[in-house]
């Protein structure tokens, strides 16, 4: 039992409206995902603890993978529904609310397959928006990102949500931020001709506990080195500036987005407070674990543009906006690491 992760739901479940949602059925794609995981599973948790009667539809690609990720909450209230976001979605079941969150994750697969990429931003996006007007759902939140800002103007002190940024359209690797942008304007659209009542997520690089062992992003590799008394080894300068939130914050804020926010408006989702360059955020790491002896090493390859890094940028997002729906982040940097680190030792 990952202790630190069923915490983390259970506080979770505490921090939802569970009077407003009572009784109505969600709707989450990417459910095997991290935060679409925690999002089921916190909904799950609501029923448990407070008697709220949701029904909750995970759709997924792989239902071997969902039977893993969902062990321990089996429940006449949670429907393993296996698909292919980019066909058209045909569950037939009343839906009243959806959080979509499938989307491509891996830099590295966004410059090997940037077709796919874009291709499942935007098929996949049109096809569950399609679903919605269908449904006519009460409310819709897409999972957006920071990537939409491209690299801002480095002056900036924060980044609000009314920023565009700039992002080279001839690169493959904005196969992903482009793919974010055209999804979200197609929320937009939908709400807008056909009223689809979509509010966008805008977020920061996520973590937390139930992150897998071998996932492939910095955060993952960072906490495996304090594992494994490894030196951290970063293949650039490590000058990126970046704003981070835990999981808990995160999948907090997204219930906050979809059933307070105003549609058609994006907020932003990070804690303000973790900005910091990944080469600091590993240095982090190393006096947080000072067991672990472990230091800060760069080594830059020949073939670094192979690994689909993205521009180096300083990008702190500002989360006024979603204050304003009575938001809070609650982990700072060090504790986000601390329970990822004890969340991916029980693996």
């Amino acid at each position: 039992m990952n202790n630190i992760l069923n915490e983390d739901i259970k506080l979770l479940a505490a921090r939802i409206n569970c009077e407003e949602i009572k009784g109505k059925t969600f709707f989450v794609t990417g459910a095997t995902g991290l935060i679409g995981s925690a999002c089921v599973k916190a909904l799950l948790k609501c029923n448990e603890l407070f008697g709220t009667g949701v029904k909750v539809v995970a759709f997924m690609r792989n239902p071997e993978k969902a039977k893993a990720v969902f062990a321990g909450f089996e429940s006449e209230n949670l429907i393993l529904f296996a698909g292919d976001i980019n066909n058209e979605i045909d569950y037939k079941g009343e839906v009243d609310y959806i959080i979509h969150g499938a989307s491509a994750t891996s830099s590295k697969f966004f410059v090997s397959n940037p077709v796919e990429t874009i291709n499942t931003a935007m098929a996949g996006t049109n096809n569950i928006l399609t679903f919605a007007k269908d449904k006519g759902v009460s409310g819709f939140v897409y999972l957006s990102s920071l990537e939409v800002y491209g690299t801002p103007d480095p002056s900036l002190a924060t980044i609000k949500e009314d920023y565009s940024g700039y992002i080279d359209q001839t690169s493959v690797r904005s196969s992903y931020s482009e793919g974010k942008r055209l999804a979200e304007t197609l929320c937009c659209s939908y709400s807008s001709e056909y009223g689809v009542p979509v509010k966008i997520a805008r977020l920061s690089q996520t973590f937390g506990a139930g992150v897998d062992y071998n996932d492939g992003r910095v955060f993952a590799e960072f906490a495996r080195c304090a594992i494994e008394g490894r030196d951290i080894v970063l293949h650039t300068q490590g000058k990126t500036v970046r704003s981070y939130c835990y999981t808990t914050d995160a999948v907090d804020a997204i219930f906050k987005i979809l059933l307070k926010g105003e549609n058609m408006n994006a907020y932003n989702v990070t804690n303000m407070n973790t900005a910091c360059s990944i080469y600091e955020m590993g240095e982090t790491v190393c006096n947080t674990f000072p067991e672990a002896g472990i230091k800060v090493v760069i080594d830059i390859p020949e073939d670094a543009s192979s690994f689909g890094y993205n521009p180096e940028m300083i990008i702190r997002l500002d989360s006024s906006k979603l204050e304003t729906l009575g938001w809070k982040a609650e982990y700072n940097l060090k504790e986000m690491f601390t329970r990822l680190v004890e969340s991916m030792k029980t693996e």
